[in-house]
């Protein structure tokens, strides 16, 4: 790890950002070498703001205009090959489209960081938020963080490339936000400047590169032999992430004085009913339990950033006092029993002697508006599941019948 100093506060930038401006400067700032990505609603303006600097002389990276998404990530995985630092973004039908190359990209462990603004999936055509779009790549060897801020996003960007690159972990990574809620609403960002930045990730160091002069190949084939073994690796690499991330989260809290954690709690520590979900709706669980605990209740918020790996353990001993754990996700999996989110907190919760009771909530797909009054429902509902004992595996919520 490279040793940092706290940056005085005199020379921190403060400016009204989008979430999608707050990671087009964290991208700035992170001495990219290549971004290719094609746009797409609402992410462009993540590609759109770092093609201006680049345009004006501020970056020198090559930013690569392709013709797809899939051609987006082929072009991030053949640059991280040759020992770059790579990054690009997406969202929704785009990221869909790059299916095939997000298996390749972390089967080749290349460390690309890759910026989503999570929007639903078609059909009908949608352009507004849910988590349809990396919750279906939760099994590609990515990656996942999901924040609720643009501070949160300008900082993750920039931590994520760290991480990423670690020698112990070399995969690639998704930093998401949720779509318009937060890639066009603006908030107040505190920026570094970019020496600290530069110093905090220091230059990529690759474990292997492709060199004309010491020819190897990447990916190419292998069967029945071989191909178990690279999946394995895999497993080794991504179960060294949470080890990774906590050293360098505490070099960045050491230089910024902020951290975030695998996860935020939130007054849960005498809670009876903990509220579980993350990005947007997770400040608005918070603003329910600040005006439910006014009214005695013992309620309080866990609010997920990593989903990938899981935090299964730690997630286990956060909630394991609780009488009922309350799921709310924007997520459908069709045909299943429940829903990507909740059945990552019932399997983390497996193990314990006395479980807390887990309910199910899916809200806001294609960006139907999350009230607090929506939070309060599904609380009130499983309030009434604990006094029978029992509750559905799922339940939507604010659909009209």
């Amino acid at each position: 790890m490279t040793s940092v100093e706290r940056v005085p506060e005199d020379q921190i930038v403060v400016e009204g950002l989008t979430g999608d401006a707050a990671i087009a400067h964290a991208l700035k700032q992170c001495d990219l070498d290549v971004l290719a990505a094609y746009p797409i609603t609402p992410q462009t303006i993540i590609v759109e703001d770092y093609q201006k600097f680049a345009a004006n002389g501020e970056v020198d990276a090559k930013v690569i205009p392709v013709e797809s998404e899939h051609s987006a990530m082929s072009a991030c995985v053949g640059a991280s090959a040759v020992g770059a630092r790579v990054a690009t973004a997406s969202a929704s039908a785009g990221l869909a489209l790059m299916w095939e190359v997000l298996y390749c990209a972390s089967g080749m462990r290349m460390p690309i960081v890759f910026t989503v603004a999570n929007r639903a999936l078609s059909a009908p055509i949608n352009i507004h938020n849910d988590w349809s779009d990396t919750y279906g790549a939760r099994d590609s060897g990515f990656i996942q963080i999901y924040c609720q801020s643009g501070q949160e996003a300008y900082d993750t960007t920039i931590m994520a490339f760290k991480i990423a690159e670690d020698h112990d972990v070399l995969l690639p990574i998704i930093v998401a936000i949720d779509g318009f809620i937060l890639s066009h609403n603006v908030e107040r960002v505190e920026m570094l400047p970019t020496e600290a930045v530069h110093k905090f990730l220091g230059k990529r160091v690759p474990f292997i590169a492709l060199d004309p002069t010491k020819p190897i190949t990447m990916g190419p084939l292998a069967l029945t032999d071989y191909y178990f073994e690279f999946k394995q690796q895999q497993i080794d690499a991504i179960n060294a992430v949470p080890d990774v991330f906590k050293k360098v989260e505490a070099e960045f809290e050491k230089m910024t004085g902020r951290k975030y954690g695998m996860f935020e709690t939130y007054k849960t520590e005498d809670a009876d009913i903990i509220l579980f979900t993350h990005s947007s709706p997770g400040g608005t669980a918070k603003a329910v339990v600040d005006a439910l605990r006014e009214q005695g209740e013992k309620v309080g918020v866990l609010r997920l950033r990593m989903f990938r790996p899981f935090p299964a353990k730690e997630i286990a001993e956060a909630v394991k006092h609780a009488k009922a754990v309350v799921v709310f996700e924007k997520c459908l999996s069709f045909g299943a029993p429940a829903n990507p989110l909740a059945m990552e907190v019932r399997t983390a919760l497996y193990d314990l002697e006395k479980r807390p009771m887990v309910t199910d909530f899916v809200i806001g797909l294609g960006g139907r508006d999350v009230p607090p009054t929506t939070i309060v429902e599904g609380y009130e509902k499983t309030k009434e599941y604990l006094k029978k004992g029992k509750a559905p595996f799922f339940e939507t919520l604010g659909v009209r019948k």
